[in-house]
């Protein structure tokens, strides 16, 4: 029996799709006099941490990677790992209506896998290695360097450097309570800095950090890793479908 009043008529909404290519949704907001959102034909949106806006930018303009637009998730999210996979996944559904292809600048970064396996629900491709440090040092270098044994290893990179008392210092609670220290990197024997660009007094600033959390320190520069290529190759892909 046919479907009759309200319910049928939404049935048919539903499923039909505008002659003008828009989404229903766009089809709503023209027609209460709003402006539908613009299709990015031929660019690509990168939905990425905020710890790594910075040298997102850098690499955009060193390879003149024209075709790449960014959006930065809070840095903080990392604080809250179980919070990452769902503020990805509303990016990613909010973006999708104005652009083709967006890629996720997010590594596993303490998810257990659950972010990869939203990413591949919705479509879309994210930065491969456990965490932004595996990247940064290059994910085949970097298997290899845990195999060896730097299990005991706190890594900093430039961002967490800058942002160490914000990051790091306060949220333990060491701003108020220095004697937790030891109990907190006691496990640890060393501090690595992968430093993305040469400056000086981040390396001294990155030492000083490791006095105060009482370790070694090391100062690895390791640019920027798996992170460029990944970005020029997005940026190629988008160029040559547009």
């Amino acid at each position: 029996m046919a479907r009759k009043g309200r319910a049928a008529r939404l049935e048919g909404r539903a499923a039909f799709r505008p002659p003008t290519g828009r989404t229903l949704e766009e089809e709503s907001l023209t027609e209460q006099g709003l402006a539908a959102p613009e299709r990015k034909t031929g660019r690509i949106l990168l939905i990425a941490c905020g710890a790594l806006a910075r040298e997102i930018l850098d690499i955009k303009q060193a390879n003149q990677l024209d075709h790449i637009d960014l959006t930065c998730l809070p840095a903080k999210l990392h604080l809250y790992p179980e919070q990452i996979t769902l503020s990805v996944e509303e990016a990613v559904k909010k973006h999708a209506r104005v652009y083709d292809t967006i890629h996720v600048v997010y590594a596993d970064c303490g998810t257990g896998g659950e972010l990869e396996r939203k990413c591949a629900e919705l479509g879309v491709e994210m930065i491969q290695g456990p965490h932004c440090y595996s990247f940064f040092e290059g994910n085949e270098k970097f298997a290899e360097i845990s195999d060896g044994g730097e299990i005991t290893a706190f890594y900093l990179t430039d961002f967490l450097a800058k942002q160490f008392d914000a990051f790091i210092w306060k949220p333990m609670g060491l701003d108020k309570n220095p004697e937790l220290r030891d109990m907190i990197f006691g496990n640890y024997t060393k501090l690595v800095y992968q430093s993305q660009i040469r400056d000086p007094a981040l390396i001294d600033k990155a030492r000083a950090c490791a006095e105060r959390m009482g370790l070694d320190f090391e100062h690895r520069h390791t640019g920027y890793g798996d992170l460029e290529p990944a970005l020029t190759r997005w940026n190629r892909f988008a160029s040559s479908s547009g």
